[in-house]
């Protein structure tokens, strides 16, 4: 694949006022806005942003992410690329299925820098399992800046490789695997798509990417406009690419697995659901990958919440717009996996 060379947009680029929160939303981030740190983000945070983030959201126990036995959890490893160490997967299955059934190959977020198989977005993806009958494949994956590109995104295509060559051991139907993610993890869910493309590797169902994280120049509109208000805002993803990419960050040579927003070329890529908010840092780069692929002839679906910040879903879930977002998100899926 050709790595896409058009000249960065520059910084310049004037953007006009930032669109406004929903105000119930607004309501819920005045308070979230006390808990994240102010000051300028840098890598050398990054160990206290970890232990911080576990802090606010352990890691559920088996038992919990079993949902009092809706589900049949268990571990597994799978290979790591070559001289690297195996892969952790968390399996949720249904636990009353008689038959092989459809599964979500699921790759978490936070920022390439942070977060676990059992967290960042693992709970509501169960909630639409539990009424979907879906069963679960969670990936964990090595975390920058320790293991930079392509470390991340070649373990959780590894997995992939191993639930499907698995799937009747697993109990489930790989003509109906798709693979999802939020934020960091959209974006390697993203990339994960176009490596099984170009490796003739498995045909996936769909892709679900929430609020993905897609280009590395970090200097759309709303990349701009949403500087220093958004959860999740430019100076904060500057330092997760930083921390994948180092001084390749922005570059002519970024490769697109490890930037999805780098490729040349979207087509025959499996069905695609995109979504984010109209006020958060990855607005602009979900629309323009969703806008590049239908461009080449492929089939997206396209949502952008009104107020919406980055990951206001996980975060304010009993919000009239969070409600919105699952629905939208559940209805693709009974269509794309038949259900």
């Amino acid at each position: 694949m050709n790595i896409d060379q058009f000249p960065a947009q520059p910084t310049a680029t004037p953007v006009g006022t930032p669109p406004p929160f929903d105000p119930e939303l607004d309501a819920a981030l005045t308070v979230l806005r006390r808990q994240i740190p102010t000051t300028v983000p840098s890598l050398d945070m990054i160990p206290a942003l970890r232990r911080q983030a576990a802090e606010w959201a352990p890691p559920p126990s088996n038992e919990q992410i079993s949902r009092d036995g809706a589900f049949v959890v268990t571990e597994r490893t799978a290979p790591g690329p070559a001289g690297a160490p195996e892969i952790p997967l968390l399996i949720c299955r249904p636990a009353e299925a008689a038959t092989p059934v459809a599964a979500v190959y699921y790759i978490h977020g936070g920022g390439m820098i942070g977060g676990t198989h059992r967290m960042i977005g693992v709970d509501p993806l169960l909630d639409m399992a539990t009424e979907l009958g879906l069963a679960v494949v969670s990936v964990d994956y090595r975390l920058a800046p320790e293991h930079p590109h392509p470390a991340p995104v070649e373990d959780c295509y590894a997995g992939l490789l191993w639930t499907v060559e698995h799937a009747a051991d697993l109990g489930i139907d790989p003509s109906r695997l798709l693979v999802a993610g939020p934020s960091a993890g959209g974006g390697l869910a993203a990339a994960v798509v176009l490596l099984a493309r170009d490796r003739k590797g498995p045909a996936l169902a769909g892709q679900l990417l929430n609020c993905p994280l897609l280009d590395d120049r970090n200097n759309t509109p709303s990349s701009l406009q949403m500087a220093g208000l958004d959860v999740w805002d430019h100076a904060r993803n500057e330092m997760g690419w930083t921390a994948l990419l180092g001084e390749q960050r922005g570059g002519l040579d970024v490769s697109p697995y490890a930037a999805p927003a780098r490729a040349t070329d979207l087509s025959g890529l499996p069905p695609a659901f995109i979504d984010v908010g109209s006020a958060e840092t990855f607005r602009d780069e979900g629309v323009t990958y969703a806008t590049r692929i239908w461009q080449a002839g492929g089939k997206a679906e396209l949502h952008v919440w009104p107020g919406g910040f980055h990951g206001f879903d996980v975060m304010v879930p009993q919000a009239m717009l969070s409600q919105d977002a699952k629905t939208a998100r559940l209805r693709w899926l009974r269509r794309t996996l038949a259900l």
